[in-house]
């Protein structure tokens, strides 16, 4: 059983501890939290035993072998670097980092400490639902291009719009928040699976007056083709994603909770794709196989597996920092 200790204290948090407890992995011993007491509240419940409020300490004397971080987004390489560094396993959430220096600041630090591993909680790309999609895309004689969407309305977004209200996190440029980084990065991550790293990328953002992205609209483009993606945390679409072949087609209800995708052949008949499995709760798969690594570190197929999905995410924090580049998108943390 893997002791788990944890960064963040939120609902994606208790989702997180709902799969982790389905999975039969993993055991809940630590929590950290600014505030003692909120660590308490929030972790008892879940059965730990251990709660702190000095990072530091966390750490050096916390209890666990796996530590998820769900802090903001600007916090994450700090507490990763300290992770890895007392060469415990790491799950952080996405984005897991803010820029390509942090990325590659982190990859050099996993090198120097081979027992510790870190994985990109990037859920969607675990399921077996989604594995079926790629083949069928893979198998695709012609791709013309692709719209993939990932927008939903944020309740937080009610505070901005509230002037009197405190900024939310994830609307606030201090903490690496907006659109593209909260829930572009599940767009993003499908095209680089699918399709590789775009040659050229631009970012078309609707700004808040919070100072980030609300929404936006990014054109990648490849050898070929180009692939739309649209985001938002300002308004709800219901658009699916497809990917465009010459008179075929493969299609997601959603880009980042996925519960169908169906393939229109050349007649236009559709074959929805059926996976072996489909968890209520769609973190299920990540966690599972993230325990698989951990549990057999010295295993080669798993080893291998590991890197690509490591490099899979370098590609990824490379292309959302581009398309923040494009826009002139700045935060604090890429100073």
């Amino acid at each position: 059983m893997l002791k788990l200790g944890i960064i963040g204290s939120h609902t994606i948090t208790k989702q997180m501890l709902a799969a982790a407890h389905a999975s039969g992995h993993y055991r809940l011993t630590s929590v950290y939290s600014r505030h003692i007491e909120r660590a308490k509240e929030f972790g008892q419940p879940y059965g730990a035993k251990y709660f702190y409020d000095d990072l530091e300490t966390f750490f050096d004397q916390g209890d666990f072998d796996v530590v998820y971080i769900a802090s903001p987004n600007s916090c994450h390489f700090a507490q990763a670097k300290l992770a890895i560094e007392h060469d415990k396993q790491v799950i952080v959430e996405k984005p897991a980092f803010v820029n390509p220096h942090q990325f590659d600041a982190i990859l050099q630090l996993l090198q120097a400490h081979p027992q510790a591993h870190l994985f990109e909680a990037a859920r969607h790309m675990y399921t077996p639902l989604y594995q079926l999609a790629k083949q069928k895309v893979q198998s695709m004689g012609t791709i013309q291009g692709a719209t993939i969407t990932a927008m939903k309305y944020s309740s937080r977004y009610d505070k901005v719009l509230d002037e009197s209200a405190p900024t939310p996190n994830i609307f606030n440029p201090d903490f690496a928040g907006g659109a593209l980084m909260d829930l572009g990065v599940y767009a993003v991550y499908v095209a680089v699976d699918l399709f590789g790293t775009p040659q050229q990328v631009q970012y078309f953002p609707t700004m808040t007056t919070s100072g980030v992205d609300g929404k936006g609209v990014a054109i990648l483009r490849y050898d070929g083709f180009t692939v739309t993606l649209n985001v938002g945390k300002t308004a709800n679409s219901y658009l699916p994603t497809e990917v465009y072949g010459l008179k075929d087609a493969v299609v997601f209800d959603n880009a980042f909770d996925t519960r169908k995708i169906s393939y229109f052949d050349a007649e236009k008949h559709e074959h929805e794709l059926i996976p072996d499995h489909l968890y209520g709760n769609g973190m299920l798969d990540e966690m599972l196989s993230f325990a698989d690594s951990f549990e057999h570190p010295t295993d080669p197929e798993r080893q291998r597996q590991y890197q690509e999905r490591l490099q899979l995410a370098k590609k990824v924090n490379t292309v959302m920092f581009e398309l923040r580049q494009s826009a002139h998108l700045h935060f604090p943390a890429d100073n």
